[in-house]
């Protein structure tokens, strides 16, 4: 799918390192470990709902062998009038549980070219770059791409009651849910984590014991970043000390297809969704203090 994933214009410019291998998904990945065990660095570029069917290969002949595959995963997300058949809703959750993998996922174009840079010269190990259908925000493309440390976020907003902790291109949303939020008097960072795989515990860490409110947002099912984030609150005993925290994903269903932004409203990942869930969560607590003043 060469037009599909771009491959079409690196292939004219390098006809000599381009493989169209049809939609024989498990031999792509199987061919790109082969030369990534033969020193070479390939890129896998692939659909997310279409690296489901390569997911054995990933595993074995990926995972398990450590080899340096970068995964360029395309249509993450919701992808419009694609519908369920393309919607790249399970590749966060599917990659993220395996060891040696490392998954970014890129808020804006400006990112996508920081962590492909990254990714090329990641030689120690598989790691996965997902982006999402369309055209991108907008943002200035930098001219000379940036080397990310790996397993590490941004702050991009800083405040002091509430944090969102956003993974892709929801970011936007967050940033326009942090104004609402101020607007109310609640002030609010808002940190683009980069990283569903490794997680970067120690920002995580900070705004989930420095602020009164967290709320995980994402564009891929039950099992991904939320999921993680939680793990480590659990593991790390941040929950048994009255954390409040909440994690935003798709909904547990195959979603019809429509227009990108009318499926994210449906999903309820959009601004106003983030502010409800903040409030929510704030309302909770204010009762809960209410109830123990009367008691």
């Amino acid at each position: 799918m060469p037009s599909g994933t771009g491959l079409d214009r690196f292939g004219k410019a390098h006809p000599d390192r381009t493989f169209d291998v049809g939609i024989a998904e498990q031999h792509a990945v199987t061919f790109a470990a082969g030369l990534a065990a033969q020193g070479m660095r390939p890129f896998c570029a692939i659909y997310s709902t279409f690296l489901q069917r390569a997911y054995d290969q990933v595993v074995h002949d990926v995972a398990i062998q450590n080899l340096p595959v970068r995964f360029a995963i395309d249509r993450a997300g919701l992808v419009g009038a694609d519908g369920a058949t393309h919607a790249g809703s399970f590749d966060v959750t599917y990659l993220a549980t395996l060891p040696n993998f490392i998954v970014m996922a890129a808020a804006d174009e400006a990112e996508l070219v920081h962590m492909t840079h990254t990714a090329a010269l990641h030689d120690d190990g598989p790691i996965a770059v997902r982006y999402p259908r369309g055209n991108g925000v907008g943002v200035e493309l930098p001219a000379v791409p940036e080397r990310l440390e790996i397993g590490k976020g941004r702050m991009v907003r800083e405040g002091k009651t509430v944090a969102i902790l956003s993974l892709g291109t929801r970011l936007a949303e967050a940033l326009k849910a942090a104004d609402a939020l101020e607007a109310k008097g609640l002030s609010t960072s808002v940190a683009d984590l980069r990283f569903a795989k490794p997680l970067d515990e120690a920002l995580i860490r900070k705004l989930l014991t420095s602020h009164e409110v967290a709320v995980t947002v994402e564009e891929g099912a039950v099992g991904g970043l939320g999921a993680h984030v939680l793990t480590m609150a659990s593991d790390q005993g941040l929950i048994d000390a009255g954390l409040k925290l909440r994690t935003m994903r798709l909904p547990d269903i195959f979603q019809d297809q429509d227009k990108p932004d009318l499926q994210y409203a449906e999903a309820g990942l959009n601004a106003e969704n983030i502010v409800d869930t903040v409030l929510k969560a704030l309302r909770y607590n204010e009762a809960a203090v209410a109830d123990g003043a009367r008691a």
